[in-house]
Protein backbone atom coordinates (compact mmCIF):
# COMPACT_ATOMS: atom_id res chain seq x y z
CA UNK A 1 0.00 0.00 0.00
CA UNK A 2 1.02 3.20 -0.65
CA UNK A 3 2.51 5.67 2.09
CA UNK A 4 1.36 8.83 2.68
CA UNK A 5 3.76 12.03 1.47
CA UNK A 6 2.49 14.02 3.75
CA UNK A 7 0.14 13.85 6.51
CA UNK A 8 -1.86 16.10 9.52
CA UNK A 9 -3.56 15.00 12.45
CA UNK A 10 -5.16 17.31 14.87
CA UNK A 11 -3.11 20.34 13.47
CA UNK A 12 -3.56 23.67 15.04
CA UNK A 13 -2.32 26.44 12.97
CA UNK A 14 -0.90 30.03 13.88
CA UNK A 15 1.17 32.58 14.86
CA UNK A 16 2.38 34.86 17.80
CA UNK A 17 0.28 32.76 19.84
CA UNK A 18 -2.90 33.76 17.92
CA UNK A 19 -4.72 30.16 16.67
CA UNK A 20 -6.11 30.87 13.17
CA UNK A 21 -7.33 27.07 12.61
CA UNK A 22 -7.70 23.93 14.69
CA UNK A 23 -8.47 20.54 14.09
CA UNK A 24 -7.38 20.13 10.69
CA UNK A 25 -6.74 16.56 9.72
CA UNK A 26 -5.73 15.91 5.89
CA UNK A 27 -3.38 12.86 4.11
CA UNK A 28 -1.75 13.31 0.44
CA UNK A 29 -0.41 10.40 -1.33
CA UNK A 30 1.20 9.59 -4.60
CA UNK A 31 -1.19 10.57 -7.44
CA UNK A 32 -3.38 12.72 -5.39
CA UNK A 33 -4.03 16.31 -5.77
CA UNK A 34 -5.48 18.49 -2.88
CA UNK A 35 -6.75 21.61 -3.10
CA UNK A 36 -7.39 23.86 -0.56
CA UNK A 37 -10.18 26.53 -0.71
CA UNK A 38 -10.79 29.15 1.36
CA UNK A 39 -12.02 33.27 1.84
CA UNK A 40 -9.17 35.44 2.69
CA UNK A 41 -7.71 35.74 5.96
CA UNK A 42 -9.25 32.04 6.68
CA UNK A 43 -5.63 30.26 7.09
CA UNK A 44 -4.34 28.65 3.67
CA UNK A 45 -1.26 30.68 4.12
CA UNK A 46 -0.55 29.50 7.28
CA UNK A 47 -1.43 26.14 6.44
CA UNK A 48 1.00 26.41 3.61
CA UNK A 49 3.85 27.53 6.32
CA UNK A 50 3.14 25.05 8.76
CA UNK A 51 3.37 22.49 6.41
CA UNK A 52 6.84 23.38 4.78
CA UNK A 53 7.77 23.22 8.51
CA UNK A 54 7.99 27.67 8.08
CA UNK A 55 6.21 27.86 11.01
CA UNK A 56 5.78 25.36 14.37
CA UNK A 57 2.27 23.92 15.18
CA UNK A 58 0.41 25.19 17.59
CA UNK A 59 -1.18 21.17 18.52
CA UNK A 60 -1.12 18.37 16.58
CA UNK A 61 1.42 16.32 14.03
CA UNK A 62 2.72 17.01 10.71
CA UNK A 63 4.06 13.83 9.27
CA UNK A 64 6.69 13.52 5.70
CA UNK A 65 6.72 10.09 4.58
CA UNK A 66 5.92 8.68 8.11
CA UNK A 67 8.28 10.90 9.54
CA UNK A 68 7.14 13.64 12.40
CA UNK A 69 8.41 16.90 10.20
CA UNK A 70 10.27 18.05 12.82
CA UNK A 71 12.63 15.12 12.94
CA UNK A 72 13.81 15.81 8.83
CA UNK A 73 16.57 17.61 8.74
CA UNK A 74 16.35 20.60 5.57
CA UNK A 75 18.05 18.84 3.38
CA UNK A 76 15.34 15.80 3.65
CA UNK A 77 12.39 18.26 3.82
CA UNK A 78 13.89 18.96 0.51
CA UNK A 79 13.70 16.09 -0.85
CA UNK A 80 10.48 15.23 0.37
CA UNK A 81 8.34 17.97 -0.84
CA UNK A 82 9.17 21.03 -3.22
CA UNK A 83 7.38 24.33 -2.90
CA UNK A 84 6.18 26.23 -5.75
CA UNK A 85 5.93 29.83 -5.51
CA UNK A 86 3.73 32.32 -7.54
CA UNK A 87 5.55 33.26 -10.14
CA UNK A 88 6.81 36.89 -9.63
CA UNK A 89 9.62 39.04 -11.27
CA UNK A 90 12.76 38.46 -9.58
CA UNK A 91 16.01 40.82 -8.71
CA UNK A 92 18.33 39.12 -10.48
CA UNK A 93 18.25 38.23 -14.03
CA UNK A 94 18.55 34.71 -13.65
CA UNK A 95 19.12 32.12 -16.99
CA UNK A 96 15.75 29.44 -16.86
CA UNK A 97 18.52 26.62 -16.81
CA UNK A 98 20.02 28.67 -13.81
CA UNK A 99 17.04 29.07 -11.74
CA UNK A 100 15.71 25.40 -12.30
CA UNK A 101 19.47 23.88 -11.00
CA UNK A 102 18.75 25.99 -8.08
CA UNK A 103 16.18 22.79 -7.46
CA UNK A 104 19.21 20.50 -7.16
CA UNK A 105 20.87 22.51 -4.08
CA UNK A 106 19.31 19.55 -1.65
CA UNK A 107 21.69 16.61 -3.71
CA UNK A 108 24.58 19.08 -3.30
CA UNK A 109 27.44 18.79 -0.54
CA UNK A 110 28.49 21.95 0.79
CA UNK A 111 30.50 24.14 -1.76
CA UNK A 112 29.92 22.01 -4.49
CA UNK A 113 28.84 23.22 -8.18
CA UNK A 114 25.94 21.47 -10.24
CA UNK A 115 27.51 18.25 -11.90
CA UNK A 116 26.72 16.97 -15.35
CA UNK A 117 23.78 14.97 -13.60
CA UNK A 118 21.89 17.92 -12.32
CA UNK A 119 22.29 19.80 -15.76
CA UNK A 120 20.55 16.92 -17.35
CA UNK A 121 17.78 16.78 -14.40
CA UNK A 122 17.31 20.15 -15.27
CA UNK A 123 17.30 19.77 -19.01
CA UNK A 124 14.85 16.88 -18.67
CA UNK A 125 12.78 18.64 -16.23
CA UNK A 126 12.33 21.92 -18.67
CA UNK A 127 11.48 19.12 -21.40
CA UNK A 128 8.61 17.50 -19.07
CA UNK A 129 7.21 20.76 -19.38
CA UNK A 130 7.44 21.49 -23.15
CA UNK A 131 9.95 24.67 -22.62
CA UNK A 132 13.16 23.03 -23.34
CA UNK A 133 13.64 25.79 -25.67
CA UNK A 134 13.65 28.73 -22.79
CA UNK A 135 16.89 27.25 -20.76
CA UNK A 136 19.13 30.28 -22.07
CA UNK A 137 16.46 32.73 -21.80
CA UNK A 138 16.35 35.09 -18.68
CA UNK A 139 13.94 34.13 -16.32
CA UNK A 140 12.38 38.07 -16.10
CA UNK A 141 11.64 38.37 -19.60
CA UNK A 142 9.41 35.30 -20.44
CA UNK A 143 5.53 35.36 -19.78
CA UNK A 144 3.97 35.01 -16.87
CA UNK A 145 3.10 31.47 -17.34
CA UNK A 146 6.02 30.36 -18.73
CA UNK A 147 7.76 31.80 -15.53
CA UNK A 148 5.26 30.02 -13.59
CA UNK A 149 6.29 26.72 -15.82
CA UNK A 150 9.87 27.44 -14.69
CA UNK A 151 9.12 26.99 -11.17
CA UNK A 152 7.50 24.51 -11.81
CA UNK A 153 10.19 22.87 -13.24
CA UNK A 154 12.99 23.85 -10.70
CA UNK A 155 10.52 21.76 -8.13
CA UNK A 156 10.44 18.68 -10.40
CA UNK A 157 14.20 18.99 -10.44
CA UNK A 158 14.53 17.95 -6.58
CA UNK A 159 13.13 14.60 -7.04
CA UNK A 160 10.79 15.31 -4.95
CA UNK A 161 7.66 13.17 -4.30
CA UNK A 162 5.36 16.05 -3.52
CA UNK A 163 4.91 19.42 -4.96
CA UNK A 164 3.17 22.16 -2.42
CA UNK A 165 1.90 25.09 -4.87
CA UNK A 166 0.78 28.45 -3.38
CA UNK A 167 -2.02 29.83 -5.97
CA UNK A 168 0.11 28.94 -9.12
CA UNK A 169 -2.45 30.24 -11.62
CA UNK A 170 -2.66 33.65 -9.51
CA UNK A 171 -2.20 36.60 -11.96
CA UNK A 172 -2.41 34.50 -15.18
CA UNK A 173 -4.10 35.41 -18.29
CA UNK A 174 -6.61 32.73 -19.47
CA UNK A 175 -4.01 30.99 -21.66
CA UNK A 176 -0.99 30.88 -19.43
CA UNK A 177 -3.70 30.01 -16.79
CA UNK A 178 -4.78 26.82 -18.58
CA UNK A 179 -1.39 25.78 -19.72
CA UNK A 180 -0.01 25.69 -15.74
CA UNK A 181 -3.67 23.76 -14.92
CA UNK A 182 -2.87 21.30 -17.55
CA UNK A 183 0.61 20.51 -15.97
CA UNK A 184 -0.89 20.12 -12.75
CA UNK A 185 -3.06 17.14 -14.36
CA UNK A 186 0.00 15.91 -15.98
CA UNK A 187 1.58 15.72 -12.32
CA UNK A 188 -1.23 13.67 -10.78
CA UNK A 189 -1.16 11.27 -14.04
CA UNK A 190 2.91 11.05 -13.26
CA UNK A 191 2.04 9.60 -9.62
CA UNK A 192 2.80 12.73 -7.47
CA UNK A 193 1.19 14.42 -5.01
CA UNK A 194 -0.03 17.93 -5.15
CA UNK A 195 -0.97 20.17 -2.70
CA UNK A 196 -2.64 23.94 -4.54
CA UNK A 197 -4.20 26.96 -3.27
CA UNK A 198 -7.15 28.82 -4.87
CA UNK A 199 -9.92 31.29 -5.40
CA UNK A 200 -11.58 29.65 -7.92
CA UNK A 201 -13.10 26.45 -6.70
CA UNK A 202 -14.40 25.63 -10.63
CA UNK A 203 -10.15 24.34 -10.53
CA UNK A 204 -10.38 22.20 -7.09
CA UNK A 205 -13.70 20.47 -9.07
CA UNK A 206 -11.94 20.07 -11.78
CA UNK A 207 -8.42 18.97 -10.85
CA UNK A 208 -8.42 17.68 -7.32
CA UNK A 209 -8.95 14.55 -5.94
CA UNK A 210 -9.68 15.94 -2.36
CA UNK A 211 -11.02 19.39 -1.26
CA UNK A 212 -10.16 20.91 2.10
CA UNK A 213 -12.45 24.28 2.91
CA UNK A 214 -10.92 25.80 5.20
CA UNK A 215 -13.48 29.10 6.78
CA UNK A 216 -13.96 29.85 10.38
CA UNK A 217 -11.12 28.60 12.31
CA UNK A 218 -11.36 25.09 11.12
CA UNK A 219 -12.04 22.76 8.50
CA UNK A 220 -15.43 23.64 6.86
CA UNK A 221 -15.33 20.58 4.39
CA UNK A 222 -13.18 17.78 3.92
CA UNK A 223 -13.44 15.16 1.45
CA UNK A 224 -14.26 14.39 -2.57
CA UNK A 225 -15.02 17.85 -5.04
CA UNK A 226 -18.01 16.71 -5.45
CA UNK A 227 -18.86 16.27 -1.88
CA UNK A 228 -16.91 19.78 -0.66
CA UNK A 229 -17.45 21.87 -3.91
CA UNK A 230 -21.03 22.53 -3.64
CA UNK A 231 -23.40 25.75 -4.02
CA UNK A 232 -24.50 25.20 -0.12
CA UNK A 233 -20.87 24.77 1.18
CA UNK A 234 -19.64 27.97 -0.92
CA UNK A 235 -22.71 29.84 -0.52
CA UNK A 236 -22.25 29.01 3.69
CA UNK A 237 -18.32 29.75 3.62
CA UNK A 238 -17.83 33.25 1.37
CA UNK A 239 -21.54 34.24 2.27
CA UNK A 240 -22.63 34.39 -1.30
CA UNK A 241 -25.64 32.54 -3.29
CA UNK A 242 -24.29 29.93 -5.65
CA UNK A 243 -25.39 26.77 -7.21
CA UNK A 244 -23.05 24.78 -9.01
CA UNK A 245 -24.42 23.63 -12.45
CA UNK A 246 -23.61 21.26 -14.99
CA UNK A 247 -22.29 22.68 -18.60
CA UNK A 248 -23.40 20.88 -21.35
CA UNK A 249 -19.66 19.32 -21.82
CA UNK A 250 -20.21 17.62 -18.74
CA UNK A 251 -17.70 20.26 -16.47
CA UNK A 252 -19.42 21.69 -13.56
CA UNK A 253 -19.08 25.29 -12.68
CA UNK A 254 -20.09 27.62 -9.62
CA UNK A 255 -22.60 30.07 -10.56
CA UNK A 256 -24.37 33.16 -8.75
CA UNK A 257 -28.11 32.26 -7.78
CA UNK A 258 -30.36 35.01 -9.74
Amino acid sequence: MELNVLGARGLSIGYDGRTVAAGIDLTVARGDVLCLLGPNGAGKTTLFKTLLGLLPPIAGDVTVGERPLGSLTRAELAKSMAYVPQAQVMEFAYTVLDLVLMGRTAHLGPFSAPGRRDHERAHAALADLGIADLADAEANRISGGQRQLCLVARALAQDAPLLVMDEPTASLDLGNRLLVLERVRALKAQNYGVVFSTHDPDQARELATTVAVIAGGRLAAYGAPQDTVTGPILSAVYGVDVVVERTESGRHVVAPRY
